[in-house]
């Protein structure tokens, strides 16, 4: 079954949400090998970077040829994570994304996974981020040079101006605007925190928006170094067309993603 839960995460119930599942940290020689097994990975993945650090030079070379490397290095750390620590994952619903053309792109954020997956996933993204991330050596640098979308926070209205000016531009280079509607990483059956943005991106570009759910949290939690083995599932679900009210937008979307989320996230936790 694609959804099983991870060796270290076991269904409990009474915490207050019901019979919903909630998670529990592995304990004795489960913790033990989750922990090397994530440590083993994370120091590959830096190992990657470090050699990567000499030839940052290249990032004057042609977009394609950046964009290239990129992408091959995030498919090496996928394959890593699947082979060090066992978590793989599965895309669902790739015929809704060949369907809907140039469009706005809104995923649920629960861990990095879908910050480095989106970007294989889809076809050269834009995705949406802080600016600060764009300082960072060589990863950032690399994002900036792949013309993702950085917005400073603290600029307040300006921010969204800014932001709706770049997407229109990546738009019309012919690439999907990816966006994390709630901003920020969410653990698995959290409250929804839905920001402003991705409605006036709606608004503003006119075409479809593609929600995107995941389950990623049960595996990857955030603010956490461990990664359990399991399958993460990104499902990408039915457009949601251009020109509805902002009112009709926000609830059809946040539906949309947190009730296919929350499937999935139960799932995941379900016995076998």
């Amino acid at each position: 079954m694609s959804e099983r839960p991870p060796a270290a995460v076991d269904r409990v119930t009474g915490s207050g949400d019901g019979d919903r599942p909630r998670l529990r940290r592995p304990r004795g020689w489960r913790a033990f090998l989750a922990a090397l097994r994530s440590l083993v990975f994370l120091a590959l993945a830096l190992v990657t970077l470090l050699l990567a650090a000499p030839f940052t030079p290249l990032l004057v070379m042609p977009r394609g040829f950046v964009l290239a490397c990129a992408n091959a290095i995030i498919r090496f750390w996928l394959w890593l994570l699947a082979t060090v620590t066992g978590l793989r994952y599965e895309v669902r619903g790739r015929e809704n994304l060949a369907a809907a053309g140039a469009c706005l792109i809104a995923s649920k954020h629960q861990s990095a996974f879908e910050t480095l997956a989106l970007q294989i996933i889809l076809d050269d993204p834009a995705i949406v981020l802080k600016r600060e991330l764009t300082r960072i050596p060589v990863a950032g640098w690399t994002m900036w040079r792949l013309r993702h979308i950085g917005i400073n926070r603290k600029a307040g209205a300006a921010a969204l101006v800014d932001l709706v000016r770049q997407a229109r531009q990546r738009l019309a280079e012919g690439r999907p605007v990816v966006i994390f509607p709630e901003g920020t990483r969410a653990a698995p059956f959290a409250a929804p925190d839905y920001k402003p943005g991705v409605v006036a991106l709606y608004r503003a570009l006119k075409v479809p928006c593609l929600p995107i759910a995941l389950n990623s949290g049960v595996f990857w939690p955030r603010n956490s170094l461990w990664r359990f083995p399991g399958t993460i599932v990104v499902e990408i679900l039915p457009a949601i067309p251009a020109g509805l009210d902002s009112v009709g937008f926000s609830a059809r979307l946040e539906s949309a993603i947190e009730s296919r989320t929350t499937e999935l996230v139960t799932a995941a936790l379900a016995p076998d």
